[in-house]
């Protein structure tokens, strides 16, 4: 195999530049491009259908971002490869002669991709690796999971699931890196990592005097599949669901205590709707795996220096999202005066790799116990930011943000309620997560992390950041979702 000879003229530019916008896992979505350009191109298959790995360089608003597409030709597009496709190329000069398409969802030209990886080929500027020790099966087709938004990937068989970086960021991913060193320390609650495939330092053009000069950029993660798995975010849904269908008891709105957590973990089953067994499983499950990030990259002593700056910075982001959002106005002052107690109190903390972005989403529930996904980090922030050190009590805090989201999630929709009984089940919303949020602090400490309890100030600190993160989020792309987060601001600022 050799570099592509695929043309990368006006032509097959002119085509991606009109297919590209549509695409969901597109991040510009907000702006025209000004200017498209393929940055590499490389053959990774000839013949009919042929396989061509492309980066495509998009400038907008003066910044560029990398995309990854894997393209494939054929002469004639099977009637389920017409909603992928992108054009048609007529360049009998070059060769080409065909239908061009997105071939992530064509399971004829997702095998080669193990091959590569079992092989540790290099194609020109892409190198395919494979985990040491591990080994690869190469007769499995690759399927994409439909859902995914941000990137795109493929299962194989009941073996395998590839993760392929739709945006490329320079240097090597924070999922990547983290997913490795877990590996080896042997953690259980990780999928293990069997292969990925990465790009040349400086292949990205411009990005690579960023901070990943030096590293190549990672383009795909290819790990064990979790064949029988189930997502956290549903699973907490359908317990939310069933709890809201129990008579709700007399009296106040029961807590779970740190004590209540042994019970309820020998019996997963207790009431219907019940999910702070599972919810102290996950606690624990997530201290273990701080444990074992901290032992893999080390700890740092953070500055009150250092401390006060990250509080300033929640300051600014609180000034910028309310004076675009007026409905957070009214919590302005009860958020203020929990960040500068966080300051004024500042003493050094330990500082460490943690998830996050950490939610009921990146996490799911195995016959074994909980497995942690996605350590990208939030996909907003720069990719220094995303590596960087933190206090894994921020995890804690996205973690508890999460059990306040399921909670009033099936709220937002049900807009037809009578009064009455709206403010009945948001009171049943408010039981569900304070017993799980109990819970899963209750399992956090027992396991070794630092107890939430005895850093009450801090905990509160990094969910009003988070809330104040959720507000402006769901401000600009999701208006009908605003009153989830402001519910829960509600009675966390009361």
């Amino acid at each position: 195999m050799a570099p592509s000879d695929l043309p990368t003229d006006d032509s097959l530019v002119r085509l991606l530049s009109g297919w590209l916008p549509r695409q969901r896992w597109f991040g510009g979505k907000d702006g025209p491009i000004h200017e498209l350009a393929i940055g590499t191109a490389t053959e990774l298959r000839p013949g009919d259908p042929a396989l061509h790995h492309l980066v495509i360089d998009v400038r907008q608003d003066g910044a560029t971002d990398y995309y990854q597409l894997l393209l494939g030709v054929r002469r004639d597009l099977p009637e389920h490869l017409a909603p992928v496709a992108i054009g048609r190329l007529d360049d009998p000069e070059q060769g080409i002669t065909g239908y061009v398409y997105d071939a992530a969802h064509d399971t004829e030209l997702t095998r080669p991709l193990l091959g590569l990886m079992a092989d540790e080929r290099t194609v020109g500027p892409l190198t395919f690796r494979r985990a040491p020790g591990t080994g690869i099966r190469t007769d499995l087709d690759g399927t994409p999971i439909p859902a995914e938004q941000s990137n795109t990937s493929l299962i194989f068989g009941d073996a395998y699931i590839c993760k392929l970086f739709r945006r490329l960021s320079p240097g090597v991913s924070p999922d990547l890196e983290v997913n490795l060193a877990l590996s080896r320390r042997g953690s259980e609650h990780i999928p293990s990592v069997h292969g990925w495939i990465e790009l040349a330092p400086g292949a990205l053009g411009a990005a690579g005097t960023e901070s990943g000069e030096g590293e190549p950029a990672t383009l795909a993660l290819l790990s064990e599949f979790l064949r029988t798995a189930t997502d956290g975010w549903q699973l907490a849904l359908t317990s939310v669901r069933d709890w809201f269908a129990q008579p709700a008891p007399p009296g106040p709105p029961p807590a779970f205590a740190a004590d209540d957590a042994g019970a309820a973990a020998e019996d997963p089953g207790a009431a219907g709707g019940d999910f702070a067994a599972e919810a102290e499983r996950l606690g624990a499950a997530t201290a273990e795996v701080h444990r074992d990030l901290a032992a893999a990259f080390g700890v740092t002593q953070a500055p009150p220096e250092l401390v006060r700056e990250i509080v300033f910075a929640m300051h600014e982001q609180l000034d910028q999202v309310a004076a675009a959002v007026p409905q957070l106005r009214p919590y302005a002052p009860a958020i203020r005066e929990v960040f500068d107690r966080v300051a004024a109190e500042a003493v050094p903390l330990p500082f460490q790799r943690v998830h996050g972005d950490y939610h009921l989403g990146q996490v799911l529930r195995t016959d074994s116990g909980w497995m942690l996904l996605d350590f990208e980090g939030e996909p907003a922030r720069a990719p220094a930011e995303r590596r960087a050190p933190a206090h894994p009590l921020r995890d804690v805090a996205g973690m508890l943000r999460s059990f306040e989201y399921a909670a009033r999630f099936l709220l937002v929709r049900d807009t037809d309620l009578p009064q009455q009984a709206a403010d009945a089940l948001e009171l049943r919303a408010q039981a569900w997560a304070e017993r799980n949020r109990a819970a899963f602090c209750a399992g956090y400490a027992a396991a070794g992390g630092p107890d939430p309890a005895e850093h009450a100030s801090l905990v509160r600190a990094f969910e009003f950041d988070k809330a104040v993160y959720e507000i402006r989020y769901e401000a600009r792309n999701r208006p009908s979702w605003l009153p989830v987060p402001l519910r829960s601001l509600a009675r966390l600022a009361g």
